[in-house]
């Protein structure tokens, strides 16, 4: 069980203000910054810059808040996995996890419905977002790994590859004939581009690649940003533009005929989908069995 005075610490930490930190938890603001100077003298060093705003972290302090934040997150988890124990009928913890839209709409369904023939009764509780509201809900606490395929910090969180996935151009099926084949990325830029919201992997992966041709958005002809995969995919077929998506998440189309693969031949990009979990959490082991269990 964590001392009290470490969770005045994270307070002040996520909100950015002892006075705020003091309102939340319901003590006056002195005992907020007792505690504080408790952890310091415990530590050995201060944790808050004394001068400017005061709720700004020290780098040791900065250090101790991502540890402190990750063993609260494993209490809570150890909390529950006890308290499941105490049953009349003992159950599991739920499997508590997020995952992109990609990943959740077009990859993630068949590896859960073997997990699930090999655990049936395990309590599955998934959520659904872009990479950095994944990433935003494991520092919380409300999910305790995430599938990603967009960029994430690698000095917070660890991770494990689970699929190595092809990312690729597609185009209408009635605007491009199934021969067609551009040469470079250049060959495309006077085509409207349908892309995922800022924040989300596929579009994060475009960006990038793109930055490394010395490109960005801007060099198409024009952009039209939209938060659905589906609705992405029917604006393609209805000729509004193209996209770029990994090819998990477009392979029944491409297989019937409604989009074109367009992809440049100087456009060869291949991407994992990571199960990524706090870095130095207890249950680290377990995370790196489930990305075993379901790479493919």
């Amino acid at each position: 069980m964590l001392d009290y005075r470490t969770h005045t610490f994270l307070t002040v930490c996520r909100l950015g203000s002892f006075t705020q930190a003091a309102a939340e938890l319901h003590i006056p603001q002195p005992a907020v910054s007792q505690h504080i100077r408790q952890l310091e003298a415990h530590y050995g060093c201060a944790l808050f810059h004394k001068g400017g705003r005061r709720g700004e972290l020290t780098q040791a302090g900065a250090m101790l808040f991502r540890a402190l934040e990750t063993m609260e997150n494993d209490e809570t988890r150890l909390k529950a996995q006890a308290k499941a124990l105490t049953l009349e009928q003992p159950a599991k913890a739920p499997l508590r996890f997020g995952c992109t839209r990609t990943i959740c709409d077009y990859w993630i369904p068949r590896v859960l419905a073997r997990h699930m023939a090999k655990h049936p009764d395990e309590m599955v509780q998934m959520s659904v977002g872009n990479t950095q509201e994944l990433v935003e809900g494991l520092e919380a606490g409300t999910i305790d790994f995430a599938l990603v395929e967009g960029s994430f910090n690698r000095a917070l969180f660890d991770s494990a590859p689970v699929s190595r996935e092809r990312y690729v151009a597609v185009g209408s099926a009635d605007e491009f004939d199934a021969s067609y084949k551009p040469v470079s990325m250049a060959s495309l830029l006077d085509r409207r581009l349908i892309l995922r919201e800022a924040g989300s992997g596929t579009r994060e992966i475009l960006e990038k690649h793109l930055a490394a041709r010395d490109l960005d958005l801007d060099d198409f002809a024009g952009t039209f940003e939209v938060a659905s995969i589906p609705a992405i995919k029917l604006c393609v077929r209805a000729g509004t533009g193209i996209t770029f998506l990994y090819r998990a998440a477009v392979e029944r189309e491409l297989d019937q005929g409604e989009l074109r693969d367009i992809t440049p031949s100087d456009f060869f990009v291949e991407h994992d989908f990571r199960l990524i979990w706090q870095r130095g959490s207890l249950a680290a082991r377990r995370y790196q069995e489930i990305a075993r269990s379901w790479r493919r």
